[in-house]
């Protein structure tokens, strides 16, 4: 196990539904914050924002299956991303916890979308960073998440960078290979040039992912359209397909807890122009054969999450959206300004 940083411990749980590793601050005290961390990551990620937490609160970060320290058990990716939810709920109902201010950073901010769909009572707030579209990744034209075809083509397991899943898979944790888990880290996850101190940490976990169909990345089906894939049924990145992921019906929910959006300019994960979006690449010239902006434009993914929390405020609910001067993880690169903005949130 990595060392931890002072104050913090990490414990095991049997759920019902998955045997679930998370790290705590200590506290019992005060209303409970739940960080939920995003793809090829884990709840170290979590650590400086955990013990950031002020007093009349106490928090937690557990490991979704396939990640960390929690069991690797498959995922079923035609539920979304229920499975990863639903065993967030199974753990709450076991800790007897039965309200709960929600954080989830990119995957993460789906998962808890989703259980805030499911169990909308959970929820005190809800706090997304850089969170993938409420539409999923990949395969989808405007704000309103339009599809672009029935095969979700370019979406899926298949996306994957094969150089990264097999860096990840052989526990590359070194900077030789332009596709190795620290290069991602420092090239995509953060901006600005920005070297985190727990660097050795981060690639320590994302190095736990489990690697297969069943987890990351996913398997994949054969399409006629271009790129000539579309997601199959297994897997991380199959479950943000547009078909299996659609969380805009939070707009119609009776009850809306306030929503606070932190996002990085310069994200290249999760942006309207994704680096990790198939179709930017094939208008990039990366990937050859695009058929152009008609067929396969890129997906507006930040548009997409404004214009739901934009019909979310029309329909009743509040939400802040807070843009710093970061990458994907501006929870980590802004940590100071995150941490007063989740704060000022927390407190409503």
């Amino acid at each position: 196990m990595t060392d931890l940083l002072p104050g913090l411990t990490e414990d095991h749980l049997d759920a019902p539904r998955l045997r679930t590793a998370l790290l705590s601050d200590g506290r019992v005290d005060g209303e409970l914050v739940v960080f939920v961390h995003g793809n090829v990551s884990s709840s170290l990620f979590f650590q400086q924002a955990l013990l950031a937490l002020p007093e009349g609160f106490h928090g937690i970060a557990p490991d979704l299956r396939g990640f960390g320290a929690s069991e690797v058990a498959p995922v079923d990716a035609t539920r979304g991303l229920r499975d990863f939810s639903d065993d967030l709920l199974s753990l709450l109902d076991t800790l007897g916890e039965d309200r709960a201010h929600l954080v989830g950073w990119s995957m993460g901010g789906g998962v808890v979308t989703q259980l805030l769909l499911d169990r909308p009572a959970l929820v005190s707030s809800l706090t997304l960073i850089s969170p993938v579209s409420p539409y999923g990744f990949g395969a989808t034209r405007g704000s309103d998440g339009e599809r672009l075809g029935p095969d979700d083509q370019g979406a899926g397991g298949a996306g994957a960078n094969p150089e990264f899943v097999e860096a990840l898979q052989v526990h590359d944790a070194t900077d030789t290979q332009p596709n190795s888990p620290r290069n991602v880290l420092n090239a995509f996850y953060f901006a600005n040039g920005f070297r985190s101190p727990l660097e050795d940490v981060f690639v320590a976990s994302m190095l736990t992912t489990a690697i297969g169909d069943d987890n990351y990345p996913g398997d994949s089906v054969q399409c006629d359209p271009w790129p000539g894939f579309g997601p199959g049924r297994r897997g991380v990145l199959n479950t943000m397909a547009p078909a299996n992921h659609n969380v805009s019906a939070v707009v119609d929910l009776a009850t809306k807890p306030r929503v606070l959006w932190v996002r990085g300019d310069k994200d290249l994960i999760v942006s309207d122009a994704s680096v990790f979006d198939l179709a930017t690449l094939g208008q990039m010239g990366a990937i050859p054969g695009w058929p152009g902006e008609e067929v396969a434009p890129p997906q507006p993914m930040v548009s997409q999450t404004r214009a739901v929390l934009d019909a979310y405020s029309a329909a009743g609910g509040r939400y802040t959206e807070l843009t710093l001067d970061a990458g994907h993880s501006p929870h980590i690169e802004r940590a100071e300004e995150f941490h007063d903005a989740l704060v000022a949130h927390l407190h409503g």
